[in-house]
């Protein structure tokens, strides 16, 4: 499977959301669900549940990425991901780290690799 890294630097192969989609596994959605639930304080239910990759153009997102104003950002600009943005790191993406901190080393990887 190709690597594929969300417009946050989110790494969707390996992203439970995606994973239990990919792999259509119900079980899996509701144990993501639940986790999640718990840790980010909300309700999601196993519907929500549902990721083929923010990036990958289909219709089938997490919940959560249909409002998400890093991806609607990105997507705005038409960037691949946030470390082709010139205005990386910006304030809603280092809020972001804060809850996703393996985001940041991703972006920063790609970042160093670019020539800007």
């Amino acid at each position: 499977m190709e690597k594929m890294i969300a417009v946050c630097g989110i790494k969707c192969n390996e992203c439970p959301a995606f994973l239990a989609t990919q792999e259509n596994d119900d079980l899996k959605r509701k144990g993501v669900a639940e986790m999640w639930s718990k840790e980010y304080n909300a309700a999601f239910k196993p519907e929500d549940i549902n990721c083929d990759g923010c990036t990958s153009g289909q219709e089938r997102l997490f919940s959560h990425c249909r409002v998400c104003e890093i991806r609607k950002c990105g997507r705005e600009k038409q960037l691949k991901n946030c470390a082709h943005c010139d205005e990386y790191s910006c304030g809603k993406l280092n809020e972001f780290f804060g809850m996703v901190p393996q985001a940041k080393t991703t972006l920063d990887e790609i970042r160093k690799g670019l020539s800007l």
